[in-house]
């Protein structure tokens, strides 16, 4: 049964979210409730002074820690404030412009708001959502990221999050699947294998504003070592930039290598997920 959480932040850092793909992160201090999310846990959205309330809700899609500053306080200090990250995706939530006329105040919660990120009682958070769904106009601008009056454009996803996903994809496909496996000239981001004594059949490395040579040769190595199924992930502009690669550097596995863009690869995780969902509600999987 899925559970319902309070999400507390200032306007900020919910606008930094929003324009980061749907993205929260919490404390090690709070590791106990991270590690309790779960696909489908419902999330208030609390946005603290000036806003002062609930302005919206979603639900969790998937964990991941990351190392790198991403709101304006972890970029302001450069360090890594709140490592344990999760994305999610936005049911309702109007544009920032009206978050201070479509909030939605509850005295039940002040005492709350102090202590952060937490879990909310059932009751609560479905009164707290209707409450949401009952604003008059609000239908117009549900799912639309708070972020400029024109709709921007979703961020790419991370590194950390499509290497969760493709790690759920291959255990979803009853693979072996395993992050950061080690190799004599580094370590591949994510292998499915068969069996547990068997070599990687499926290999894949995951680059997202990095270093696509680095990535090429790895991928090379394991091609010649294992004989596997090879697979860059990385954003379609890196395109003629690996095609050029492939066409000479690394000409030997041109016809071995597939590049996947970073955006389909979110899109055939999204297919899949809905696919085993299905399978689960007819009862047979």
């Amino acid at each position: 049964m899925p559970n319902y959480w309070l999400v507390v932040g200032t306007p900020k850092n919910w606008q930094t979210a929003f324009e980061s793909g749907n993205i929260w992160g919490l404390k090690e201090t709070q590791k106990r409730f991270w590690e309790r999310l779960s696909e489908n846990d419902t999330l208030l959205f609390y946005a603290t002074q000036p806003i002062s309330g609930i302005i919206g809700y979603g639900v969790v899609r998937a964990r991941f820690k990351q190392d790198k500053p991403l709101w304006p306080k972890e970029i302001q200090e450069n360090k890594v404030i709140w490592p344990l990250r999760f994305e999610f995706d936005v049911e309702r939530c109007p544009p920032q412009d009206k978050w201070q006329t479509s909030r939605i105040v509850s005295e039940a919660l002040r005492p709350r708001v102090r202590g952060g990120f937490q879990p909310i009682e059932t009751e609560t958070a479905q009164q707290l959502m209707s409450s949401i769904q009952s604003i008059s106009g609000l239908e117009a601008v549900e799912k639309v990221l708070p972020v400029t009056k024109e709709e921007a454009p979703k961020a790419l996803p991370s590194h950390d999050i499509l290497k969760q996903k493709l790690l759920e994809m291959g255990k979803l496909q009853k693979y072996l699947a395993e992050q950061e496996y080690p190799l004599d000239i580094g370590k591949l981001d994510v292998v499915w294998r068969r069996v547990e004594r068997s070599v990687p059949t499926y290999v894949f490395e995951i680059q997202v504003g990095g270093d696509v040579y680095h990535a090429l040769a790895k991928l090379k190595h394991a091609f010649d070592l294992w004989n596997s199924r090879i697979f860059l992930i990385a954003p379609q502009e890196d395109r003629d930039k690996v095609n050029q690669l492939l066409s000479g550097t690394f000409h030997e596995i041109r016809s071995q290598l597939k590049f996947i863009d970073c955006k389909r690869a979110d899109q055939l995780y999204a297919l899949k997920k809905n696919y085993r969902n299905l399978e689960r509600e007819l009862g047979i999987d």
